[in-house]
């Protein structure tokens, strides 16, 4: 049997080398890359396409959802594993499986082996509807939105960010009740989560 070629991309350098150093110790693995972020992982994928990729979701430069609708645009075939700390995952499309990163490596081999010996879907918690897919992304938010996003942030009140940005208070009010829908959020500590998930901050 031809072995399992993997390539890992994730931005956190300790989970990295520990996935790398579990699985290299499986015969039927073979990690034939590994990068930090989702352009260094495109380059990897162009130069030796693997049968499965495994990504984080949040990283820098380019965040795990925009990295996985690259490469299935470029490379249809190639299964995905997203292994990631967020317990819902924004969009179920382009993936063939979901971990979160709490998960052993023991269920992380068994998903390995199942999406891509089995050709099977490899999620722990399923989505209750897996043909409902949430398009975000960066320009989810407009210019406006995106600006009072980072204001909450730095934990500026609605009537601080109204006065920065020259706007009426009712204003602010309705582009934040506007950005927590768009982000299906329901706190600030939600939304500023989110956004930097999202690569706004």
């Amino acid at each position: 049997m031809n072995n399992i070629r993997i390539i890992i991309v994730d931005d956190h350098k300790m989970f990295l080398e520990g996935m790398r150093s579990v699985m290299s110790k499986e015969e039927e693995i073979e990690i034939i890359g590994v990068a930090n972020n989702g352009v260094s992982g495109l380059k990897l994928v162009s130069q030796n396409t693997p049968d499965l990729i495994i990504t984080d979701i949040a990283m820098p430069e380019m965040n795990g959802i925009e990295f996985i609708k690259e490469v299935k645009k470029r490379f249809p075939d190639v299964k995905i594993l997203a292994v990631s700390m967020f317990h819902k995952l924004q969009s179920f499309s382009n993936i063939d499986g979901y971990l979160l990163k709490e998960t052993g490596f023991d269920e992380l081999i068994k998903a390995v082996k199942n999406i891509v010996l089995r050709d099977e879907k490899y999620f722990k918690d399923p989505p209750e509807d897996e043909t409902i897919e949430l398009e975000f992304n960066k320009n989810i938010l407009t210019k406006r939105e995106k600006e009072i996003v980072v204001l909450i942030a730095k934990e500026l009140t609605t009537h601080q960010i109204a006065d920065k940005l020259f706007l009426s208070k009712h204003t602010v009010e309705a582009h934040k009740k506007n950005i927590f829908f768009k982000l299906q959020v329901n706190s600030a500590a939600g939304l500023i989560k989110r956004a930097a998930y999202l690569g706004y901050m």
